[in-house]
């Protein structure tokens, strides 16, 4: 997985935290084979290959034919032990979800939208939730199922499972929302920042060089997410990538939902922009309204959107300056138009030094929508593997 987990409890000689990664890298399908992980991981050869023995001896890795190798003999390829499972996802909207099931690797399947009343709060929205992803996992084999993911518009205590001061989700600040979903489901589940899913779902598509990259999600609000030598990065109290609050002298002293003035958020989202035309007199109530008046050709909204790109780019120059990525990958319904797109594109080559924009991919998320719900999934995957490794590392201190 790509995922930069918060402190665990130690289980025994650093082993098995090298065997959480080299889960990780086989259940987002980074790679297959001994080689690529020692690669992937910078580790000796010899000591990737002994933990993938510890693996395959417990049944948490599994071999199955082989690949040619160029100039040395054919490498055998590894899968999950038990990789038939699969978990089931959602990423959640203000009035919509998006679910499917993920299976190890990254596919994705039986993807649909449903409704999601965000704003009724959390005990009565996500009843008819389980019920749909329940539905899933009867059709696909309950007793197969390892995991949910839920990809959540707000930020994310990750080791308790909450949701914390979230701007677009009245009634489920502290929520338990882990805990209640594990308590129907009896499978673990992970809950996830929408731009930290997005960016780890991307990442597993992406060519295994491109080890770091800020994914950025412009919508009704601007979330990012970073991945940092090939995993995502959370920080100290897992607020990074939280650009939507750096001010911005444009932003003037509009209020913004953290209680600050002036943030990027007040200029350049998607909710900014549809204040921004009602203003000007066009009939707009929703970020999607924007985005029809700007397919559309709608001088305004296409003077409006090219701006709110504008000023994402400038925020956004200053954090490639830092951390020079290899990537800038841009999603969210703001991405899907290119004005926006091309502003913000503009905006980095500009702000940014020559150096640090040579080989800068700046691209749409190649998984489009789905980026988000594949991460989702990726993180129940890996949440399920972590506990098994645990249970299996407790059993063998026991002996």
């Amino acid at each position: 997985m790509t995922e930069k987990s918060p402190p665990r409890r130690k289980n025994g000689a650093g082993v098995s935290s090298l065997a959480e990664r080299v889960l990780e890298l086989l259940a987002s399908g980074q790679a297959t084979t001994r080689t690529e992980i020692a690669g992937l991981l910078g580790a000796a050869p010899s000591t990737i290959s002994l933990t993938v023995s510890q693996l395959l001896e417990h049944g948490l890795v599994a071999e199955e034919g082989t690949v040619s190798s160029a100039g040395g003999r054919p490498r055998k390829v590894l899968r999950l032990g038990g990789s038939d499972g699969f978990a089931v996802a959602a990423e959640l909207g203000g009035r919509h979800a998006h679910v499917g099931v993920v299976l190890p690797g990254g596919g994705l399947t039986d993807v649909s939208t449903v409704p999601f009343p965000t704003a009724d709060g959390p005990e009565a929205a996500l009843p008819g939730l389980a019920e749909t992803l329940a539905e899933l996992a009867d059709r696909h084999g309950r007793r197969l199922l390892r995991g949910v993911g839920l990809c959540l518009p707000g930020p994310v205590d990750v080791e308790p499972g909450l949701v914390t001061l979230p701007a677009r989700m009245p009634g489920w600040n502290r929520f338990p929302v882990r805990a209640w979903m594990e308590e129907r489901f009896s499978v673990p589940v992970a809950i996830e920042n929408d731009a930290n899913c997005m960016a780890v779902g991307e990442h597993s598509v992406r060519p295994p060089e491109q080890r770091q990259s800020i994914m950025v999600k412009a919508g009704s609000g601007i979330g990012a997410g970073v991945i940092a030598d090939g995993r995502l990065y959370r920080g100290g109290t897992g607020a990074a990538g939280e650009i939507t609050h750096v001010r911005v002298e444009a932003g003037h002293d509009t209020p913004c939902s953290c209680g600050n003035t002036g943030c990027l958020e007040t200029v350049a989202s998607g909710a900014a922009l549809v204040r921004i035309l009602r203003e000007r007199g066009l009939e707009v109530t929703s970020t999607e309204d924007v985005v029809r008046l700007a397919t559309d050709a709608d001088p305004e909204a296409t003077r409006a959107v090219r701006q709110a790109g504008r000023y994402l780019g400038q925020v956004l120059a200053a954090n490639v300056n830092f951390f020079n990525p290899d990537a800038v990958y841009l999603g969210g319904i703001l991405s899907t138009l290119e004005p926006f797109v091309a502003a913000v594109r503009s905006q980095l080559y500009e702000g940014c030094h020559p150096l640090v924009t040579k080989h800068l991919v700046i691209e749409r998320t190649s998984l489009g929508a789905d980026a988000g719900l594949v991460g989702a999934g990726q993180f129940a995957l890996q949440r399920a593997l972590t506990e098994a490794l645990e249970k299996v590392m407790d059993q063998a201190r026991t002996r």
